[in-house]
């Protein structure tokens, strides 16, 4: 029985995607020879600070950079986790990026510190390169074969199955066992399926249809692949990107058990909980000696905490520790605070950082944006909310963004867009713009208020 597939079902989803704050950064804007194109990849402005994470980034990639620290201080909104963002997107996706939030450490179930070298872990990947031997090709034949069964009754049981596999070189028949006629089924494999069968292993994975059945129809959800090239028995390099914490979690998870206990433990919901450092330490050993026999590579990421002032001085000193440790990411930190107290003491200290940990960091700062610098940004936040402005509405936005800041500047442009839909236009003119400015207060406005019109609020 075929199914029909009504077009008028099958949505896009190519606009789908949400717009974040900094959806519209793409990378850090830098020619070939690392200098900073003014206004590229989603960045306006902050030249200097793009081209050192421009060297940032050479130097990951060239792994030299791993076990150090890198801070990104700043006024705020002047752009420090885009400019994050943007080394994420240099790297790729190969690379671990791992994002988290100062305040992410307190927890009611696990330590701070715990907390810390979970992502520490999650930015240190390990690439695993294994040699495996494989049968791949086009499903030319698929035929069970059944004795009686063993275990007496009328049922059949199937002794072996003969499948028949095609390439471009040439065809071969196999003979496989009954459990590996379990798992074609599960991957619901027919003939003229392209297939590929681990010979260490058993599994089995569908690749998807051959190409040359592709005109069977005119409209399927069906993936067409081409017919492997090569013999059908071949040894092939698999790679596969994992990072430490995928590994420690893999090992800490108990494994199943037929005990009451252990399968009320499956049931129920899995509580979060602490790694050991012994785990951690067994499987940094068996990691080195994947490296040492050249099977796995190390790969250092990126772990970058955003609002690091958030953090205690046991957080402190613990990252101290872990950024000498033989196995360790990039960090980046990111503040917007000036001199304040250390969290957990009565010390201050510049960006709220303990002195022994600032010496160990590379600065690099971000400045506040200009007048022309805060248009293109407000232009570019436009473009990629599909919102049609005119020149005037930009200035007048500018100005704004100059007398309160660019993120209120940037959030007036939604409601904007919707009082100018509300009044039947398309385009967003000043007079929305003044509109929407009489409604909402930024914070700036909010404290000035506050301050002249103290006796009416509690203190």
């Amino acid at each position: 029985m075929t199914t029909t597939m009504r077009i008028e079902e099958v949505q896009s989803t190519t606009k789908k995607q949400r717009i974040a704050t900094h959806t519209h950064i793409k990378g850090l804007g830098l020619d070939a020879n690392g200098t900073a194109i003014p206004m590229s990849a989603g960045f306006v402005g902050q030249v200097a600070a793009r081209e050192a994470a421009g060297l940032v980034v050479d130097m990951i990639r060239q792994k030299k950079m791993a076990g150090r620290a890198l801070l990104l201080a700043g006024p705020p909104s002047t752009g420090k986790t885009a400019l994050a963002l943007g080394i994420s997107q240099e790297l790729g996706s190969k690379v671990p990026f791992c994002p988290m939030v100062g305040s992410e450490v307190y927890s009611s179930e696990v330590k701070k510190t715990e907390v810390l070298m979970e992502n520490f872990r999650r930015a240190i990947g390990l690439r695993i390169k294994e040699n495996k031997e494989v049968y791949e090709g086009e499903v030319t034949e698929l035929s069970p074969e059944e004795t009686e069964s063993t275990s007496g009754g009328y049922g059949k049981a199937i002794s072996h199955v003969i499948i028949g596999l095609k390439t471009v070189k040439g065809t071969k028949q196999l003979k496989l066992d009954p459990t590996i006629y379990d798992a074609l089924i599960k991957e619901k494999v027919a003939v003229g399926d392209v297939i590929y069968i681990e010979a260490n292993s058993g599994a089995v994975k569908r690749v998807g249809r051959c190409d040359a059945f592709a005109t069977e129809y005119d409209l399927e959800a069906e993936e067409y692949v081409p017919i492997p090239k090569g013999e059908v028995h071949k040894k092939k390099e698999i790679v596969q990107d994992v990072t430490l914490h995928d590994l420690d979690a893999a090992n800490a998870r108990p494994q199943g058990g037929q005990d009451i206990l252990s399968l009320m433990g499956q049931m129920m919901k899995p509580r979060k909980t602490e790694i050991t450092d012994k785990l951690r330490q067994e499987i940094n050993k068996v990691v080195n000696r994947y490296i040492d026999d050249g099977i796995a590579e190390l790969v250092p990421g990126v772990l970058f905490i955003d609002e690091v002032h958030m953090l205690d001085i046991e957080c402190f000193s613990y990252l101290n520790r872990a950024l000498e440790s033989s196995i360790s990411p990039i960090v980046i930190f990111a503040t917007n605070r000036g001199i304040c107290n250390v969290r957990g003491t009565d010390m201050t200290s510049p960006h709220g950082i303990p002195v022994d940990l600032l010496n160990r960091l590379v600065i690099i700062r971000t400045e506040t944006y200009g007048p022309t610098e805060m248009i293109q940004i407000l232009a570019i936040r436009a473009q990629v909310e599909e919102l049609d402005i005119d020149e005037e509405s930009l200035a007048y936005l500018g100005e704004i963004g100059q007398q309160a800041s660019l993120r209120h500047a940037i959030q007036l442009l939604s409601p904007a867009s919707v009082v100018a839909k509300t009044n039947g236009r398309d385009k967003i003119c000043k007079a929305d713009l003044e509109e929407v400015t009489a409604l909402y207060l930024d914070a700036k406005s909010s404290a000035r208020l506050l301050q002249e019109q103290q006796e009416r609020y509690i203190t």
